[in-house]
């Protein structure tokens, strides 16, 4: 099983993340966290990474059907969508969100695989809403 949905732009970073906010947005997702792990890295470590921004995406609706059903899968719901640049290619970045399908292969709860259709459904129209434009 693959780990993520992926998608790769041929742009520039802030473009892409700014794509990305949109397209995920219409299709009910909101940004409730950010972390820029470019940022981070060099502050913390003095380490040099590539942009590399995760964005923690949630859609309430399918967050809140998943709970009811596992209390414990907020460890696993599909919320990470990481913008990332491609370090081997100018004005390349790849979009990378988790695969909604992992929640149910690692719990083997299947009612949890509606949601995980649903979000998976979401978060690939964004995700081909991206290389449309």
């Amino acid at each position: 099983m693959k780990l993520a949905l992926t998608t790769t732009l041929n742009t520039t970073f802030d473009d892409a993340v700014e794509r990305t906010r949109k397209a995920l947005s219409e299709q009910g997702f909101g940004i409730l966290t950010e972390i820029d792990m470019k940022s981070t890295l060099k502050a913390k470590l003095d380490e040099d990474l590539e942009d590399y921004l995760i964005l923690g995406a949630c859609n309430p609706t399918l967050a809140h059907r998943a709970v009811g059903v596992m209390r414990g899968i907020g460890l696993l719901l599909p919320c990470n969508v990481v913008v990332r640049a491609d370090p081997s290619a100018e004005n390349t970045v790849i979009v990378d969100a988790m695969n909604p399908a992992l929640m149910v292969q690692v719990t083997g709860e299947p009612r949890l695989q509606s949601v995980a259709d649903e979000a998976t459904t979401r978060l690939q129209a964004a995700l081909d809403s991206l290389t449309a434009q």
